[in-house]
């Protein structure tokens, strides 16, 4: 079930003004335009992809999401690929050199077989020695302890005023985080509240599951500067490439870089 910040539409509108100035794709705009066939999975409104076209992208620019809303606005440019669906549901076979997942999407996966599933499929789209970069938050920074109502950000769109601020409903579910997200403006009839759950995933899970799919890990960042991977990074940046045949589970906590 898409939460309803991503599938109601006005809210699906708004994103990319919250998300103003994201660091990450400093980091994933470059891979993206080194590539020939890209696919965005949970590419959301689009706007790396669509940046990529700006940018002087000729090749292939696919973009996948869940949810309607997030696609209608994604649909503004008409020369990308844009389609409706799950990663775990599509068919895709070799077709992709370089598939992405940003802006911590890779979180919403919350079931080991959900997660299994999707690697497999990604694995599936990529060419041989096709690339997977995407990143999770790192569990050991506990970002969710900072997601209050007192770090409530506004943001003015068109003239209209909109706050957005989140709230952790279970601060103890293991690596399950839910939380409730209310927006707010004098514009509006009332609130619009969405409820989400991300999972946090510690490395050697997420290195498990990652190579158990067929994935091959060739690097690991701990911020959008690529900076090595510490117990105090935010991030856990990972980029993978398909294997010719599957490999073994990691066994440390913090695998070195795999051949």
């Amino acid at each position: 079930m898409v939460d309803l910040h991503y599938a109601e539409p006005g809210l699906a509108e708004l994103y990319d003004t919250f998300c103003e100035g994201r660091p990450d794709f400093s980091f994933y705009l470059p891979l993206v335009m080194s590539a020939e066939r890209v696919l965005d999975v949970g590419c959301g409104t689009g706007k790396l992809l669509r940046l990529a076209r700006e940018a002087g992208h000729t090749g292939r620019l696919c973009g996948l999401d869940p949810a309607a809303a997030m696609l209608e606005v994604a649909r503004q440019r008409t020369d990308i690929e844009w389609v409706l669906n799950d990663i775990s549901q599509v068919g895709w076979n070799r077709e992709f050199d370089l598939a992405v997942m940003t802006g911590h999407a890779f979180q919403v996966l919350i079931e080991d077989a959900e997660v299994r599933s999707s690697l497999t499929a990604i694995r599936a789209a990529l060419a041989e020695d096709g690339r997977f970069v995407f990143e999770t938050r790192n569990p050991l920074v506990r970002e969710w302890e900072r997601w209050t109502l007192e770090n409530a950000v506004e943001i003015v769109r068109d003239g209209t005023r909109v706050r957005m601020a989140s709230q952790v409903d279970t601060p103890n579910a293991g690596d399950l985080i839910s939380f409730t997200t209310t927006y707010t403006s004098p514009s509006w009839d009332g609130p619009r509240i969405s409820r989400s759950t991300l999972r946090f995933l510690d490395l050697r899970s997420l290195s498990s599951m990652v190579l158990g799919a067929g994935l091959v890990i060739d690097e690991r960042f701990g911020d959008w500067d690529r900076q090595p991977l510490t117990e105090a990074s935010t991030e856990i940046i990972t980029v993978a490439r398909r294997a010719s045949v599957p490999t073994e589970e990691a066994t440390d906590d913090q695998p070195a870089r795999h051949r």
